[in-house]
């Protein structure tokens, strides 16, 4: 038998975990509906742009996000809950983190209300049958609490400066050259209305020369905070509760410092890509599988 830490990029599809992320993914009444709940303009190819460079081509002279319906953004509870955290971090490592009493209690409303979705439920149960999570309620959102928003040290000795939360979903600056993370598609429309990020252009997958506008997993070149980030892949549309599921079952699976899952959702084959810090979260994303995507984290 196989076991999940020995799975590999090159292992076949893991049948097992995609029948449950595709059981996600139709639980997943939150997702956003591309062409209705939002639009995109995927505009140009995105050029080769080595690492710490921060001066790359622009493929796309308008935003990534046409429109996005701002109204069930902040209407919907575990949306409006993930909203509230983006503000709550110093984006450059190196710069310590202090969590406030009001920050504490925006991270447990959002875990609450991640809690009470079906997504969450669904992953709970899986994870109480492999025995990786209690089925007490309240342990396993301590559990989550502390893989995600732990604070840690990712650079430098000036004290805690990152989590997994900020890493995979708000983003994160590196010495002033290089950017992390940012793998979430609310983080980036908000940021992109605010003229913080500048789209460049897409990376098509593989047999197709061009992605669709209702390919809800992308992978995009962008600028922000003055910096390059020459690929990075993200679900489009997703809620917040099912990328902290997806991951999360990622995450429990193996104490292997990097776990690679190969898995359809969907349509989509992409590769599942977690890295550990210690015993939390380092970063997540998705890996469209193409013949030129290779995503920086």
């Amino acid at each position: 038998m196989i076991l999940y830490s020995q799975l590999t990029p090159w292992d076949p599809l893991n049948h097992e975990l995609s029948k449950l992320f595709n059981a996600l993914w139709d639980a997943d009444v939150n997702r956003f509906v591309p062409g209705k709940d939002y639009t995109v303009s995927l505009q140009g190819k995105a050029g080769f742009v080595q690492q710490g460079s921060n001066v790359a081509r622009d493929s796309a002279s308008e935003p990534l996000f046409h429109n996005v319906n701002e109204q069930r953004l902040k209407n919907t509870e575990t949306y409006s809950a993930f909203i509230s955290l983006l503000d709550n971090y110093e984006t450059s490592t190196g710069m310590a983190e202090m969590v406030t009493p009001e920050e504490r209690a925006e991270n447990n409303r959002f875990l609450d209300a991640v809690l009470k979705t079906e997504v969450m439920k669904i992953a709970h149960r899986y994870l109480v049958g492999k025995n990786w999570s209690n089925p007490d309620l309240k342990n396993f959102k301590t559990q989550l609490y502390d893989i995600w928003f732990h604070l840690y040290s990712r650079e430098g000795r000036k004290g805690p400066d990152s989590c997994g939360f900020e890493h995979v979903f708000v983003g994160e600056t590196k010495q002033g050259h290089e950017i992390l993370g940012l793998h979430n598609w609310v983080q980036f429309y908000l940021q992109e209305k605010l003229n913080h990020i500048d789209y460049k252009g897409y990376v098509a997958r593989k047999k197709k020369s061009r992605p669709d506008e209702d390919d809800q997993v992308l992978s995009l070149q962008f600028s922000w905070k003055g910096l390059v980030k020459p690929m990075g892949s993200t679900f489009i549309g997703v809620s917040p509760e099912f990328e902290f599921a997806l991951y999360t079952v990622i995450f429990l699976q193996s104490n292997e410092r990097v776990t690679r899952q190969r898995v359809r959702i969907e349509e989509y084959e992409l590769e599942i890509v977690v890295y550990r810090h210690g015993q939390y979260i380092g970063t997540a994303y998705p890996v469209l599988l193409s013949s030129n995507n290779e995503d920086l984290y």
